[in-house]
């Protein structure tokens, strides 16, 4: 038996040499570019021929897939230096992964999969920041068991179904102070309170998420809340098609209309319905796509339909370029790209209410056509990105501060002490360049340049109160702008951090532009991101962390106006604001 074991080790030795250099004869040695190999074997170590091997990179999207021979062996060669994962899956086993692969230039990294383990892990999802950075949390505990060997002679009545009814369950509940918000390029942004997400998967195929924000609006004196539900169905590799329906209501504040009860008062009402999927055009080209019906009742009743799309086609060793579409506020499923990031997403739909607005007695809701364009690519540690954008608005919608004078079609901002102002349609272009340096698996740094729509006001002072007025003095324009943003993690504290701030004529008021190609968009201002995990002594089966977040800190980018009378308005789009509070992450 020793023997045989000791012939076979030499045979896989063997192999995996003759797999090693089946590509180097072919194409000669390439020093700028990596390979895996690797054998799949079985409990007992006999090989496993025609498993399913699929290689994804650390966006989750796949580069490779390949079908191990009779030898158990499988390969995958001109891998640009990076950090991937493998997905393996043969009929009758468990699926196997094995994640955190690091390829380096003109180097193999070796593989060893065993099928014979059967197991099911419980991810612990951060709710970092955009998807791709080091803010995104790796942390996961797997429940590792194995199958135990047979006696020969025993019989033991199999069960129907290997597959366990629930798995993949994880979950976050977020705790604040409430009753504090901010406004952005995706709309307003309320912290209720309290903020909660639930995902798992129905025999491995069927994936459920609900979610939920949750709180008492102090201005207002009554609760407000938010639900969704998502479930999508893996049907294969080229069809994973998601629903999502979420619900939002929150009361007026208390001084609507010079009241001070919310009584009688009518409620702001949403009920959205998404549809997203994609669709593996060929090997190089991956078309991600859906739209959105939504409903927001606010003394009327108005209906909106919004489609948006994504096209990545991968250059290989050169990057990805992409085009977008979307209308509507910018949909945050193309903005989220990490795979951990779900839960998060799902928080961060719930908090973007409609960004509404009142013109000649009527409501409305802010609305923008966005075209984009962008390219992105990696290069050992440094990635470089470029986009441009063509944005079109509808009823832009701003914050104002300061003594309106009874001017009309100012509306009580839902989740702060400022009014909105309707200030028409306008529209920009704008572009930006990116380079980002990674030092290690800790720390990154970005520095960007580019130009975006603002808009500017007349110096004069305005002759009267109407509203036309104010929307005639408001002009579209262009500025330039360069920024830079540092994330990472502190080596001994393990908080996490990410800092960034943008240089800029702050005499104008920045219209806001998320992109949808990219994982950095410039903010406003100084902005900062800590998230400190907090000891739990194994009281709790997950953990705690303690957030905090300041955006805009040093109130930069307000515009003023000298409105009739000496008063004096302030045009806000991105105010200063300050979140706090405790998540605990299982």
């Amino acid at each position: 038996m020793d023997l045989t074991r000791t012939f076979r080790s030499i045979g896989f030795v063997a192999a995996g040499f003759a797999l090693a250099l089946t590509p180097a004869i072919a194409a000669g040695p390439a020093i700028t570019a990596g390979s895996i190999i690797g054998f799949v074997s079985n409990a007992t170590g006999t090989v496993q021929m025609g498993a399913t091997v699929r290689l994804f990179n650390r966006f989750d999207r796949l580069v490779q897939q390949a079908i191990t021979n009779e030898r158990g062996a499988f390969g995958f060669d001109s891998l640009p230096p990076d950090v991937y994962s493998l997905h393996v899956s043969l009929s009758s086993f468990m699926p196997a992964v094995r994640q955190r692969i690091t390829v380096a230039a003109g180097a193999r990294s070796f593989l060893t999969i065993n099928l014979a383990s059967a197991f099911s892990s419980i991810e612990l999802i951060y709710t970092g920041a955009s998807p791709g950075t080091l803010m995104s949390d790796d942390w996961k505990w797997v429940l590792r068991s194995s199958m135990a060997t047979r006696p020969v002679l025993r019989l033991v009545a199999e069960p129907k179904s290997s597959v366990p009814l629930f798995t993949d369950t994880r979950g976050i509940v977020h705790l604040s102070a409430g009753d504090s918000s901010s406004s952005s390029a995706l709309g307003s942004e309320p912290d209720l309170g309290t903020a909660f997400a639930l995902a798992t998967s129905l025999y491995g195929t069927n994936h459920f998420q609900f979610a939920g924000n949750v709180g008492f609006a102090a201005r207002a004196g009554a609760p407000s809340t938010g639900f969704s539900t998502r479930y999508s169905r893996n049907l294969g590799e080229t069809m994973n098609p998601e629903i999502l329906v979420t619900m939002r209501q929150v009361a007026l504040p208390a001084h609507f209309a010079g009241s001070s009860s919310h009584d009688g008062l009518p409620p702001l009402r949403t009920m959205t319905a998404s549809l997203m999927d994609h669709a593996q055009i060929t090997e190089n080209v991956l078309l991600e796509y859906g739209s959105t019906m939504e409903t927001v009742t606010f003394f009327d009743r108005l209906n909106y339909f919004s489609p948006f799309a994504r096209v990545t086609v991968s250059v290989g060793e050169q990057g990805t370029i992409q085009a977008a579409y979307s209308s509507g506020q910018p949909p945050v499923e193309l903005q989220q790209r990490a795979k951990d990031a779900d839960l998060q997403k799902d928080i961060t739909t719930l908090n973007m209410f409609p960004r509404l607005s009142m013109r000649d007695g009527r409501s409305h809701v802010q609305r923008s056509n966005n075209t984009e364009f962008g390219y992105h690519g990696v290069f050992g540690s440094r990635s470089v990105s470029i986009a441009g954008y063509r944005e079109q608005v509808v009823n832009g919608a701003v914050l104002t501060s300061g003594d309106a004078g009874g001017m009309g079609d100012m509306l009580p901002d839902l989740f702060s002490n400022s009014q909105v102002f309707n200030i028409g349609s306008h529209s920009s272009v704008g572009y930006m360049a990116a380079f980002t340096q990674n030092v290690g698996e800790k720390f990154a740094a970005t520095f960007a340049y580019g130009s975006s729509g603002v808009l500017r006001a007349d110096g004069g002072m305005l002759q009267s109160n109407d509203p036309e007025a104010l929307r005639g003095a408001i002009h579209a324009s262009h500025r330039k702008w360069a920024a830079t943003r540092v994330a990472g993690i502190m080596p001994f504290t393990g908080t996490r951090f990410a800092g960034s701030y943008e240089w800029t004529d702050y005499s104008t008021l920045a219209t806001g532009h998320r992109y949808i190609t990219q994982t950095f968009s410039p903010e406003v201002g100084l902005n900062m991101q800590l998230r400190q995990p907090v000891p739990t002594f194994g009281i709790f089966p997950g953990r705690l962390e303690a957030t905090a977040e300041v955006r805009n800190m040093l109130a930069q980018g307000y515009l003023p106006v000298a409105a009739a009378g000496g008063r004096r308005l302030l045009l806000v789009q991105s105010p200063r604001a300050l979140r706090g509070g405790l998540s605990f992450i299982f």
